[in-house]
């Protein structure tokens, strides 16, 4: 399992991802999930995978591929005129592999499954999201659905649902998004430390990757013991429930 963000702001973009993928209890490892490609002064496109790992880093090696290798056949994800067209590729790319994963084709999807989200900016659009399910569809982000979500993603959701502003910082965002993973790794051993951020300002063509956060970044740390006192104490000052007597 595993757990990615990307959300949508006025300003840009922003990307978070675990590293954690295990075969087991006893068998956790470290691996990254998170990939960009960019063009400088013309697009950046950034992947966070969720999934069967094999499915997933076939997916991209054959996009890293493609990318480098012009074909007759159809654009790479660096030639497509919209992030749009863009989607379309990884969808295509993600069922070309799940379909000659098994020997049974679809049928064997369920045991190959993957989801992705990928976001950017191409020259002449704006800055967008999209979350490409399985069987290669996709939806957009929206002014309604300003996030995306993959994996272990019911623990994280709902500080995101009651804290997002389409208007809110950087700075802030990537609070949220501590406060969101931090959440989510309490709660499920299959999500784990470090993380890889990335920030993307609209209309710069260029990735702003972060430091990974690892089990002593100060700034997690911090964040994670603020939250939890908070929350005890946000929980103390609520009225308190009254028993009926007999």
């Amino acid at each position: 399992m595993t757990y990615c963000v990307g959300l949508r702001l006025k300003q840009g973009l922003v990307f978070m991802s675990d590293t954690r993928t295990n075969a087991g209890v006893d068998n956790f490892s470290v691996t990254k999930k998170m990939f960009t490609w960019h063009v400088p002064g013309e697009r950046m496109i950034t992947l966070m995978t969720a999934g069967n790992l094999a499915t997933t880093q076939a997916v991209i090696s054959l996009l890293e591929e493609r990318s480098k290798q012009p074909s007759d056949r159809s654009p790479t994800i660096l030639e497509q005129p919209t992030m749009f067209q863009v989607a379309r590729v990884v969808g295509a790319t993600l069922m070309e592999v799940i379909e000659n994963s098994g020997p049974e084709g679809q049928t064997a999807t369920s045991q190959f499954k993957a989801s992705v989200i990928v976001g950017g900016q191409i020259k002449g659009g704006m800055p967008t999201l999209f979350l490409i399910y399985p069987e290669g569809n996709f939806i957009e982000i929206s002014e309604d659905n300003p996030f995306f979500q993959i994996g272990e993603a019911k623990y994280g959701k709902p500080i995101l649902v009651r804290a997002y502003e389409a208007d809110m910082s950087f700075e802030d965002t990537i609070k949220l998004l501590m406060v969101s993973f931090d959440s989510t790794i309490k709660a499920n051993l299959s999500v784990g430390l470090p993380l890889d951020l990335q920030v993307y300002a609209k209309d710069s063509f260029e990735p702003t990757e972060l430091p990974r956060i690892t089990q002593d970044d100060e700034y997690y740390q911090l964040i994670s013991q603020s939250w939890g006192e908070a929350l005890r104490t946000a929980l103390m000052h609520l009225p308190s429930y009254k028993l009926q007597s007999d």
